[in-house]
């Protein structure tokens, strides 16, 4: 009987190697936990990254169709001090980006409108918001208009600004942060968007070029008003 009770307690487990067992275990689930943990960081900034570049990515593609397809617009002033002069109706500088575009896709929408690129700051959070509003002609002037439909195009922690360029007499690309009261468009315009941390260029070479060289009534005028301004032709870009 005594060795029947002796075989038992040898069969079992002790306190110590409970305690032993236990704490392996935990030291086994601490792990995982740890692991586990790393893994759905990792995945969950790569998803973000991967979305932020793909918003990034269609963000330039909606650019590049509306800054390319910009019309060359020439509007009426009421300027009297320059009685002779016909400024384009485009109107850029560093954080604002006005124009003539071909109009909407819907069908109750018709005719050309003006397109609005702002680059709005809210703390260290930089917004590239898209708005419109409709284009009534000439006289319209871009001050007094009201415009809805805002997109955010872009947002995050960017030092974001645009530039303009134009070939000069000579073929050199020349860049100006503003171009207003001319009386040509530009000939590319660019976005600059740089890391706000670490100063990198997040779309090194990107220029949109804009397609208009005159309005459509110069293929029946002679006027030297119609020429857009470009000396030569333009050399490629990355957002032709």
């Amino acid at each position: 009987m005594r060795r029947g009770r002796a075989d038992a307690r040898r069969q079992g487990f002790t306190l110590l190697e409970l305690l032993a067992a236990l704490a392996i275990g935990a030291v086994i689930i601490a792990a995982s936990s740890v692991l586990v943990h790393n893994v759905a960081l990792h995945f969950e900034q790569g998803t973000r990254t991967v979305s932020n570049d793909e918003r990034v990515i269609l963000a330039v593609e909606r650019l590049a169709a509306d800054i390319g397809s910009a019309r060359f617009v020439l509007r009426t002033t009421d300027d009297r001090s320059a009685p002779n002069t016909t400024p384009i109706a485009f109107i850029g500088d560093p954080a604002t980006v006005v124009f003539v575009g071909p109009g909407g896709v819907p069908a109750d929408q018709s005719g050309e409108e003006v397109v609005s690129l702002t680059i709005e700051q809210e703390d260290d959070v930089s917004r590239l918001v898209r708005r419109r509003a409709p284009w009534f002609g000439p006289r319209t002037r871009f001050e007094e208009l009201t415009f809805g439909d805002p997109v955010t195009l872009l947002d995050g922690k960017f030092l974001t600004s645009f530039a303009f360029g134009q070939f000069t007499q000579d073929g050199t690309l020349a860049w100006s942060d503003v171009w207003k009261e001319q009386a040509s468009l530009p000939r590319f315009v660019r976005l600059n968007l740089r890391d706000r941390a670490t100063g990198a260029d997040l779309l090194p070479g990107t220029e949109f070029v804009i397609r208009a060289d005159a309005s459509g009534g110069c293929a029946q005028s002679d006027s030297t008003a119609c020429n857009a301004g470009s000396a030569t032709k333009p050399q490629r870009t990355q957002h032709e």
